[in-house]
């Protein structure tokens, strides 16, 4: 991977500032009014070299389409990453960043560094259909962001064209995914990639069932 120059790891620094005290990414004249700088269009130039260079993804036709790889999540050896609280999202649907705003019922006290790898935020479990692995409803499921993920692994998954996503083991065999329920009463779902849309929201790395403690 390409080293990045001194202004783009300014712009990944506050990219990743500004997700982490707002829950979603900025949208391009955000990034240009934090950095001081008058010139929009060499932002884009920022981020599409980012982009190139694997540090982001950006989606196209949405404001705030910037998504941080994994390895670009924390902040760079030796700078300090707060972790004392996570963000507790009811629901993941379709139509906003994972973090937006609007998804985001509370900010819960507990270290993201518990974790491994590390969590970016809880998602409270609806229903029973994981409950053979020990997810039960309204469990919260700590989550990391990430697309990457393994077969056999717990994910957060969402077809593009649902309104709401679901927790499953996710199995891939070519071009063939099956989002495994633990639980017989369930059926899988089975997706085909080359007809169907799937985006991996995060990978499960741990539950918890006890008592929290808000943020307020």
């Amino acid at each position: 991977m390409s080293d990045l120059t001194r202004k783009q790891l300014e712009v990944l620094a506050f990219i990743r500032r500004f997700m982490e005290s707002d829950g979603l990414p900025p949208t391009r004249g955000e990034i240009a009014d934090g950095l001081g700088l008058k010139n929009r269009q060499g932002i884009d130039q920022h981020l599409r070299a980012l982009a190139s260079k694997g540090a982001i993804e950006l989606v196209p036709g949405i404001s705030r389409g910037i998504r941080l790889r994994e390895e670009f999540v924390a902040e760079p050896a030796g700078a300090a990453r707060s972790s004392s609280s996570l963000p507790l999202l009811g629901r993941i649907a379709a139509g906003a960043p994972i973090l937006a705003t609007s998804h985001i019922e509370e900010h819960v006290t507990v270290d993201a560094s518990l974790f491994q790898p590390h969590a970016d935020f809880l998602l409270r479990v609806r229903g029973d259909s994981m409950k053979d692995a020990d997810i039960l409803d309204r469990d919260l499921l700590a989550v990391h962001q990430t697309s990457q993920v393994r077969s056999g692994q717990i994910v957060v998954a969402r077809l593009v064209d649902e309104d709401e996503a679901t927790v499953k083991y996710y199995r891939r065999q070519g071009h063939m995914v099956r989002l495994e329920p633990a639980n017989a009463a369930y059926r899988p779902i089975e997706i085909d990639l080359r007809e169907q849309e799937l985006s991996i929201e995060g990978l499960a790395v741990g539950v918890i069932r006890t008592s929290l403690s808000r943020v307020r």
